[in-house]
């Protein structure tokens, strides 16, 4: 293998202490941006449903879009000791995730300073771009360099496609955040086992555990810097 590409490392890999997601009084904020068809309701869905089984308090709200086909979907994900609301405001946010890159940019005004963006490298163009009538923005992962942000981008859609199915993209992405969310890997499982059909279970967990293992990117590093 080139090293100017991915490698995977050994499963949930052990990760410096000051990157686990460690939801306090305060509660953890998770902002999942993506285009309809993506299964980012699905994941807002998983994801909270392991910090419900982790004890946790959670609250999950689909604040705005279409999920239907090609419509741009933004879904807040909050759990704690206690969550009074769903609803995360600009700069408020802890994690993004995003799973298409214009989304990614799109979300960013909701992360605080030192937060964590989680990115599928994936493009998908809105109609704006389709019908001419706009053009999708370049160099998105050079701009994001220049915020004060854990940013991390992930070729998910190449994961999914190594499990079976590009269709997981979604259960990559989750896993790349499993790996610092500070929930047990089994819970993880166990949520995905009871949110996916039986016949797609296989690929999922695969994508899932891919995601996980995923350590870098082009440039060497899992950063962006």
């Amino acid at each position: 293998m080139k090293n100017t590409e991915c490698k995977l490392a050994r499963a949930f890999m052990s990760v410096p202490e000051a990157t686990i997601v460690k939801p306090r009084e305060t509660p953890h904020s998770i902002v999942i941006s993506g285009v309809g068809g993506q299964g980012t309701l699905l994941a807002s869905k998983i994801i909270g449903g392991a910090a419900l089984k982790s004890g946790f308090d959670v609250k999950v709200s689909e604040v705005h879009g279409m999920s239907q086909r090609g419509g741009s979907v933004v879904t807040f994900v909050r759990y704690g000791d206690g969550v009074h609301s769903p609803v995360v405001a600009p700069g408020e946010a802890d994690t993004v995730l995003s799973f298409e890159l214009l989304e990614a940019w799109r979300s960013l005004p909701y992360l605080k300073k030192g937060g964590r963006l989680i990115t599928n490298t994936q493009t998908i163009s809105p109609m704006p771009v389709i019908s001419g009538a706009a053009e999708y923005p370049q160099n998105i992962l050079e701009k994001l360099k220049q915020y004060e942000i854990e940013a991390e981008a992930v070729d998910a859609l190449k994961l999914a496609v190594e499990a079976g199915s590009a269709r997981a993209v979604n259960m990559a992405l989750i896993g790349r955040f499993a790996r610092v969310s500070g929930i047990a890997e089994d819970i993880w499982k166990s949520v995905i086992t009871e949110n996916v059909k039986p016949f797609t279970l296989e690929i999922n967990l695969k994508a899932f555990e891919l995601g996980g293992n995923f350590y870098c990117i082009n440039t060497g590093t899992n950063r962006l810097n």
